[in-house]
């Protein structure tokens, strides 16, 4: 990532990352996309961010890792799970010289997905 680029899109964040991080980095995207085909990307937090009813999850290549965000919730519910990876609250630390995970990050997406659209279905009951 070059120091203040504003980009709009991802591929444009994509194209301000290392050349050998991006191909790691369209596959996470792939994954996500092929997880939760009606989500948004955007950028938010100069990262790309992916929305279905309030955000699913953030990824963005760090120096040592690839950075994905599921937020506090998608890395506890999927806690024993992640027990092989580096994980803060709300994000988990893939590696770079490791495959990706993509049956559990589908998953995680996944479950972002319903407790978005729960969550959303809870607050227009309580507008009713």
């Amino acid at each position: 990532m070059k120091g203040d680029s504003t980009y709009t899109t991802i591929d444009e964040y994509l194209a301000t990352c290392p050349k050998e991080v991006q191909p790691k980095l369209r596959e996470l995207r792939q994954i996500i996309k092929e997880a939760a085909p009606d989500s948004e990307e955007r950028i938010s937090y100069k990262m790309p961010v992916f929305i279905q009813k309030g955000v699913l999850v953030y990824f963005g290549a760090q120096k040592k890792f690839i950075g994905f965000y599921p937020t506090g919730i998608g890395v506890e519910a999927f806690k024993d799970e992640l027990t092989g990876y580096v994980t803060t609250k709300g994000s988990i630390h893939l590696p770079m010289d490791k495959p990706l995970p993509k049956v559990l990050i589908q998953r995680i997406v996944q479950f972002k997905i319903s407790n978005n659209l729960k969550n959303a279905g809870e607050n227009n009951n309580k507008n009713r």
